[in-house]
């Protein structure tokens, strides 16, 4: 399963991709808000691009299909790594089946049904975005759609990548690596509370106070 970060923050961004961590990054537009400042979007896009080697998902403000359309053809001039993220919506379809005949990657992003994720697949989305958190915050059982895309584009061998979204911590990153989704992308702290276990922390310091008695140096 391929991780991508979900941040704007360049400084996140190039620690995680130093350490060959991450395989590409999401953004929204309240991700880039958080950290733009008074930097224009597309010099942000431009050095996260320049930051990680894989896809960077861009995400388009306007809400009609032409405008999604064009914004989405501004952004994909950034950079060869821009993914076009729209959202599930009517207009966003439009948009996606346009893009994609520019052979421009495209993110929908906002599913929350599979019967959704069937639509956008046959849009020719590059990836589908289910937001399981969200979906664990109103009462339903987030990954369940994750699950349930899955089966349906096995049953259909449809291309489209499922891209779990909206994760909150640890446990959802391994349903989803378990349920079979294409990616995940995580927030900064789910990475790296991924890495941790207490058991890791407890045995490295067994280990070293061990060495240390020793009295000896490599």
């Amino acid at each position: 399963m391929k991780i991508f970060l979900d941040t704007a923050d360049l400084a996140e961004i190039e620690r995680a991709a130093e350490a060959h961590l991450i395989d590409g990054i999401t953004t929204n537009p309240s991700l880039l808000a958080k950290s733009a400042g008074d930097r224009e979007p597309e010099e942000m896009f431009l050095d996260i691009c320049r930051a990680v080697d894989g896809p960077v998902s861009a995400e388009v403000v306007a809400v009609d299909a032409a405008g999604m359309v064009s914004e989405g053809r501004k952004l994909a001039a950034i950079h060869e790594n821009i993914v076009v993220k729209v959202p599930l919506t009517e207009p966003g379809l439009r948009a996606c089946r346009a893009l994609r005949e520019h052979d421009i990657r495209v993110n929908v992003t906002l599913c929350f049904s599979t019967t959704q994720a069937l639509l956008a697949a046959k849009a020719g989305a590059t990836y589908i975005s289910p937001f399981v958190g969200r979906l664990d915050d109103i009462g339903h059982d987030g990954m369940e759609i994750v699950r349930d895309i899955r089966q349906v584009y096995d049953e259909y061998d449809l291309e489209t990548e499922i891209l779990a979204a909206s994760l909150r911590h640890p446990r959802h990153v391994l349903e989803a690596m378990l349920i079979g989704a294409d990616c995940a992308t995580l927030p900064p702290k789910v990475l790296y509370q991924s890495m941790k276990h207490p058991l890791t922390d407890r045995g490295l310091d067994a280990f070293l106070a061990d060495w240390q008695s020793l009295g000896k140096e490599l």
